[in-house]
């Protein structure tokens, strides 16, 4: 006797398929791109970059002597307190200037994912929570941090003036004639011991004992530090990536189907990154950032409490001595406008600056803290968009299928580009 499947039981059958396949097979490719996501395919490509901004703070950005400066200085673990930590412990060149650590590891562990270094001139404020508007002196703070190197200013305005060597090139850079004279009194440690405002206690209490012109001195001289090592971050390039080759020719023929430098995959992930994943709202332009601050409600560590984010950072940048409108700053005010116009609010509390996308393969983990391990749990994280335990989330759920998280996560990966032979190029061979 045969057995006959009942119309409803076919009908289910047919119902969890069709789900199945919605859920996991691509839909067809259109045949052409439109004019408005060709332009805007366009602007994303590493072709449209502009060239390097001005750093008005900094009158020797540019200054070939001060690159070669900040470029061993960002390789000495001298910078630090006990003669072990460099820049590149947390900004490493094979891992594009991150250090694949959830949270950063100098002399302790920072509370803070390390971002990297390409590209990083182009943005007007620095660090997750904007905290520093140049790049000369967000190179500053790490300096001091007891959990990061741990050293202190006067032993860094002494190592200059004591290592014939960079007391050589830190002269051939900034004004001698001030400079050496300053240079020969911090070159003895016993008139001027270890001293910091942000040090251990007896730190700062020698601090509090300088004069306030000595104070001003070492400032100064910490400051140039600061824009030496700016100065050659200033120059890390980006190299183009499967998908700049792509938007590059697709210049010549709007073909969507123009794959030889991407996949299907690839190229329905941009289409969704483009359109229903909203991943262009902030991650624009060549470097994949609009360098704003957003609140996405990215959980924080366990035990750890939510950052204040940019409500915070904004407010200690309008404090920091080193800031474009300080009397270390090279600008003019009128030239301070990011900093003079900026605006904080209830809107930015829980906030945190948009990185860049280049190079995603490279950097993980993802977030201000580290919290998403993969790429995968990121995209997980924007399709759910769950509700922000401070401030709001400005995020909305993406209800992505599974082929489309597949297809995103691809083009994302396309983004990846080989790292620049002068990322390597850092022995010092000068004997000290």
């Amino acid at each position: 006797m045969k057995h006959r499947l009942s119309p409803a039981i076919v009908l289910l059958v047919t119902i969890v398929v069709s789900a199945a396949a919605w859920q996991y097979f691509p839909a067809p490719l259109p045949q052409r791109w439109t004019e408005a996501e060709l332009a805007t395919i366009k602007s994303l490509s590493l072709q449209q970059l502009p060239p390097l901004p001005a750093d008005p703070g900094n009158h020797v950005a540019d200054h070939p002597l001060a690159i070669e400066l900040g470029r061993q200085l960002f390789f000495d673990t001298r910078l630090s307190g006990n003669n072990t930590v460099s820049c590149a412990s947390c900004h490493q060149p094979h891992r594009y200037f991150t250090d694949g650590r959830a949270l950063a590891v100098g002399l302790g562990t920072a509370d803070r994912n390390s971002m990297g270094l390409t590209g990083v001139a182009y943005s007007p404020w620095l660090f997750w929570d904007g905290r520093k508007d140049s790049l000369w002196s967000q190179a500053l703070e790490p300096l001091e941090n007891p959990v990061e190197h741990g050293a202190n200013r006067t032993q860094l305005v002494r190592l200059i003036a004591q290592d014939n060597h960079y007391r050589e090139q830190y002269l051939a850079v900034f004004d001698a004639d001030s400079a050496q004279p300053m240079l020969d009194q911090f070159a003895d440690s016993t008139r001027f011991p270890d001293a910091s405002p942000k040090g251990n206690p007896q730190q700062q209490q020698a601090w509090l004992a300088l004069s306030d012109e000595h104070q001003h001195q070492i400032n100064r001289i910490f400051s140039n530090l600061g824009k030496a090592l700016a100065a050659w971050q200033r120059t890390l390039p980006l190299m183009p990536s499967a998908f700049d080759h792509y938007a590059a020719q697709l210049q010549d023929t709007p073909d969507v189907q123009q794959r030889d430098s991407l996949s299907r995959d690839e190229i329905n992930g941009l289409r969704l990154f483009l359109g229903k994943a909203q991943c262009i709202n902030c991650h624009n332009g060549p470097l994949f950032t609009n360098n704003a601050f957003h609140n996405t409600a990215v959980l924080s560590a366990p035990g750890v409490l939510p950052a204040p984010g940019r409500s915070q950072g904004l407010r200690l940048a309008q404090a920091d001595p080193f800031n474009c409108l300080g009397v270390y700053s090279d600008a003019d005010p009128a030239q301070c406008q990011e900093l003079r116009f900026a605006r904080g609010g209830d809107e930015m509390i829980g906030a945190q600056r948009t990185g860049s996308l280049r190079n995603l393969a490279y950097t993980a983990p993802y977030m201000h803290a580290g919290q998403l391990a993969t790429l995968d749990a990121v995209i997980d994280h924007y399709n759910r968009a769950r509700v922000a335990v401070v401030g709001h989330n400005e995020a909305k759920p993406l209800a992505l299928r599974a082929v489309e998280k597949r297809q995103l996560k691809a083009f994302l990966n396309s983004l990846n580009g080989p790292a620049d032979p002068s990322f390597f190029q850092h022995r010092n061979t000068d004997s000290r």
